[in-house]
């Protein structure tokens, strides 16, 4: 695989002082490339658009436009890796909602951004590693491979301690927790630093399935499903699990299921 190219990073921030700290150390990081500046949201969106950077540092209070307001006009599924660097902690559910990659609090140490930086760096390097298969993927299906397999057959999760290696066959169901997910596989708990959104992008749709804005079980984990009021069914897991289909996830599950629920 070829080297990771550096980061294009835009600092969207009003404070003239605050912008300057940040590209600041940016610049003591050789992974970061072009760094971007905004003083206001309007700014910040145009830019977006532009430039199409790997990472947003955002803050909140902003003239023109707030960073949530740049989200709403960009698409949160549309948006850079995102930090949010503010002084107000009140926005934090809004930032995580709209899939923040980290939240910084104003004061924050240099060690604190360091390790903010590092997590946009892991995860920009684990999308151009999937990027990079999908596109052999992709090569070898024109070559008249189309039939070897386009999802992978694990998963790779890291954590301060140690490097996993979980099987996707293995795994029953999937529920958000916070801005990562909790893997629930062979009645293991596995922390997974991805949002569920994107690692919805790396499941076979066929045998994955959402069933609720927070949850993802694997078709042939169910053992039973069982009908609750106003169209809301409970899927019960082999594992024992018992979970909640919303009536916003029903009809995608009846097509998986080839039936009406």
């Amino acid at each position: 695989m070829p080297a990771p190219d550096r980061m294009r990073v835009l600092i969207a921030d009003d404070e003239a002082p605050a912008r300057r700290r940040l590209a600041d150390l940016l610049r003591d990081d050789p992974q970061v490339g072009e760094i971007l500046e905004a003083s206001d949201g309007r700014m910040a969106v145009q830019m977006l658009r532009d430039h199409q950077p790997d990472l947003l540092l955002l803050d909140v209070q902003m003239p023109e436009l707030s960073g949530l307001e740049v989200i709403a006009a960009i698409g949160a599924e549309r948006l850079p890796l995102t930090i949010f660097v503010t002084a107000y902690d009140q926005h934090a559910i809004s930032a995580f909602q709209a899939n923040a990659l980290d939240y910084l609090l104003k004061p924050f140490s240099d060690e604190r951004m360091h390790a903010a930086l590092a997590r946009a760096r892991q995860r920009l390097a684990d999308r151009q590693l999937r990027s990079f298969g999908e596109n052999v993927a992709r090569m070898l299906g024109a070559r008249g491979f189309a039939d070897q397999p386009a999802w992978p057959d694990r998963l790779i999760v890291k954590s301060a301690r140690a490097t996993q290696f979980v099987r996707v066959a293995d795994i029953d169901w999937i529920e958000s927790a916070g801005v990562h997910v909790m893997l629930h596989a062979g009645g293991k708990e596995v922390l997974h630093r991805i949002a569920l959104s994107e690692l919805a992008t790396q499941l076979d749709p066929q045998r994955y399935v959402r069933v609720h804005r927070s949850l993802i079980v694997n078709i042939d984990s169910i053992v039973q499903l069982e009908p609750l009021s106003h169209g809301e069914f409970d899927v019960v897991m082999k594992d024992g699990a018992r979970r909640r289909v919303s009536r916003t996830y029903r009809a995608l599950l009846e097509q998986r299921l080839g039936q009406s629920l």
